[in-house]
């Protein structure tokens, strides 16, 4: 069954994220269901690229790659960021969700 959140290419996936700058903690929460979207939070402020740069070390980290192989493709100064993850499948992603 397709997610509208998670999009699978022949190397990897690209998943819609909602980000939650100044939280707490840096976290996958989960679903956002009515965002489609994987909400995260992330304990950096929205300052020169650094919620940004935190959220693609909290993504390789919880995805299982190489910060190299996580990208952001849109959302640069947005809470809303489409991004882009080589080297994992839509299943793998899935089971993580299904973890949190």
């Amino acid at each position: 069954m397709a997610s509208r959140w998670l999009d699978e290419f022949d190397e990897g996936i690209f998943i819609a994220v909602d980000i939650q700058p100044g939280a707490k903690r840096s976290e996958v929460v989960g679903i956002e269901a009515w965002r489609n979207s994987l909400k995260v939070a992330i304990s950096a402020r929205p300052i020169e690229g650094a919620a940004n740069a935190e959220l693609i070390a909290l993504i390789a980290k919880w995805a299982g790659v190489k910060r190299e192989n996580v990208s952001l493709v849109s959302g640069n100064k947005s809470r809303r960021k489409r991004m882009r993850i080589v080297g994992v499948s839509s299943e793998q992603i899935r089971a993580l969700i299904e973890d949190l």
